[in-house]
């Protein structure tokens, strides 16, 4: 008892002495004073853990790294100490008398504060670097940059924007994601997709580096003058090495936490000569062909055809429209229909536009096209270009003649009767047999009953094969019997394929007429002799003539064997084999 009275009074006055160390939540700085290119670091520290943690805005900084979380536990002489500290990395954006606001945290459903930190914010100052500290590692081998095409294009010029992290040995980077991605805010702009970022090898102020281009972008800026690309900025984890090394004599790595931008880059746009402008321009700029085509140049009235305007080139292809086609008011001309074929890469708008216009002449006569013009600007030549289109001549026959005269009933008339011919639109189809569409459920399909009744009609021809099966194994004798037959069978084609040679013919046909008898009269090996095959064979009512022929057969196969025999012979006996075996399972 007086053990465990001990016990309990240590549990309490530890207990107690717990209750009275309180809560701890506090901010501390690494330094009051700093200079507008140097870096603070802030930590967060409790003692007691805690929820919905809420760090300041940190006005007047620009947070580089953090927050970064450790937690420290420990037992001491039978007393615990917990700590846990949130840490940031700021830089200063401006100079003057700063202020960290306070943080937040809930602890044990309370509430707490940190004291604001007051903080002076210099000039620059100059910094001594340490060549092995992180920080010098980290500025001096790791850039990101954004490469531009052309910094002056013109209004609707293409331009190229590619990201690219140069880092090299000791950095390593482990992991990094874009905490900001530019906008492109007065451009129309493509992504170009990258499928896996690659480290590949290459060279950055002359000196080797590696890098992995981050993001591809083709812009076609829509306004003039000054624009803005805003920066990409990228949160990255790098591995450098320390001053401590494992038991293997290997540098221990240690993670840092830094976040890079590309910084914003300014695009100066220049607009459009004035001089040299045609009048028909629509905005197109870049290097393009064009031309009109026709499918038919000779058709009756009534019918239809078809007029292609065709552009293809480089440059911008999806933000201006084709020129509009005007013909002769006798042609009726519908909408056109519109097709894009445009792919887009680093070297911009690729691919062709065209617009398919469906023509119907309503009266007979020569129908000159005129030519399409079509004006774009070349932005390497910086000069305006004009192309027109083949000019063609359609000429339509089978239907009335336009006329001009004053007799207005008369050319209405006409044009009523062309009109209300029944080949007016005969283009278009108008009985197209289109059946209703009934969705129906998948248990109201065909195929689902045949997938439902499948199942026993399978497992009925496995029964009845199983019992055929069957049924052949325990017919022993009928087994024999077939097998003597498919041998003999076997035996009379070999003999017929082997007519040139006198020793295998004979030898098949011997086994021919063997394997025959023991498969019609049921004749085992052991009483095979030529007195009980005649035995049989008379006793099946042959005739004498028959079995004669039959054993005479066997006799010459016997022979054979010790005689010369010619091809013609072997042929004489082959269809004599033939015929007795054909008269003797007839009269079986």
């Amino acid at each position: 008892m007086k053990n465990v009275f001990v016990s309990v009074l240590v549990m309490m006055m530890a207990l107690g002495q717990a209750m009275a160390q309180g809560v701890s939540f506090e901010a501390k700085v690494s330094k009051r004073t700093l200079g507008l290119n140097e870096r603070l670091r802030v930590d967060f520290i409790m003692n007691q853990n805690g929820d919905d943690f809420t760090p300041p805005s940190f006005s007047g900084f620009r947070v580089v790294g953090g927050p970064n979380q450790s937690i420290s536990n420990s037992w001491v002489n039978g007393k615990r100490s917990f700590s846990k500290t949130y840490t940031y990395f700021l830089t200063p954006t401006q100079k003057g008398a700063l202020t960290i606001a306070q943080a937040t945290i809930d602890i044990d459903g309370e509430t707490y504060k940190t004291t604001p930190a007051k903080i002076t914010v210099t000039e620059a100052v100059e910094v001594p670097r340490d060549p092995n500290s992180p920080e010098y590692l980290i500025d001096d081998n790791l850039h990101l940059v954004a490469e531009i095409s052309n910094t002056r294009p013109y209004l609707n010029e293409a331009i190229t924007v590619v990201y690219k992290l140069y880092f090299r040995s000791p950095l390593r980077i482990s992991d990094g994601r874009a905490v900001e991605n530019p906008q492109f805010a007065d451009f129309w702009s493509h992504n170009i997709d990258i499928p896996q970022l690659k480290v590949e090898n290459s060279t950055y102020k002359g000196e080797p580096y590696s890098v992995v281009v981050w993001k591809k972008s083709i812009l076609y800026p829509q306004k003039t003058g000054k624009l803005t690309l805003e920066p990409l900025s990228l949160s990255l984890v790098i591995d450098l090495p320390s001053n401590r090394s494992d038991f293997f004599g290997n540098r221990i790595l240690q993670q840092s936490s830094r976040t890079i931008t590309a910084g914003r880059r300014t695009i100066d746009v220049k607009s459009l000569p004035e001089k040299g402008k045609p009048a028909n321009f629509m905005g197109a700029v870049g290097q393009f062909n064009f031309d009109a085509l026709i499918n038919k140049n000779s058709l009756k009235a009534s019918e239809s055809f078809e007029i292609k305007l065709k552009l293809t080139g480089n440059g911008n292809l999806k933000l201006f429209n084709l020129p509009k086609l005007v013909l002769p008011n006798t042609l009726e001309v519908f909408e056109p229909e519109h097709f894009e074929n445009v792919k887009t890469t680093l070297l911009g708008m690729q691919g062709n536009l065209q617009d398919n216009y469906t023509v119907v002449p309503r009266f007979q006569g020569k129908y000159p096209i005129p030519p399409v013009s079509f004006s774009y600007f070349d932005p390497k030549k910086e000069k305006y270009f004009t192309l027109r289109s083949s000019e063609h001549i359609v000429d339509v026959y089978g239907g009335p003649v336009a006329n001009n005269s004053s007799d207005n009933s008369l050319n209405l008339r006409a044009k009523q009767l062309l009109v209300n011919t029944d080949e007016s639109f005969r283009f278009i189809k108008l009985n197209p047999n289109l059946e209703p569409i009934v969705k129906k459920e998948f248990w109201e399909s065909k195929l689902f009953y045949v997938l439902l009744t499948s199942p026993l009609f399978l497992l009925v021809a496995f029964v009845l094969l199983m019992r055929r099966n069957q049924r052949l194994s325990d017919d022993v004798e009928g087994y024999r019997l077939r097998v003597a037959n498919r041998l003999s069978k076997k035996y009379l084609g070999e003999a017929k394929k082997n007519l040139k040679n006198k020793a295998l013919f004979y030898d098949a046909l011997e086994r021919t007429l063997y394997n025959y008898l023991k498969a019609k009269l049921k004749i085992k090996m052991d009483d095979f002799s030529k007195e009980k095959i005649v035995e049989i064979l008379t006793n099946k009512k042959l005739a004498v003539e028959e079995v004669q022929s039959f054993i005479a057969l066997l006799e010459n196969c016997e022979l054979a064997r010790y005689s010369p025999a010619t091809d013609a012979k072997m042929q004489q006996d082959f269809d004599q084999a033939l015929s007795v075996i054909s008269n003797i399972d007839k009269k079986l």
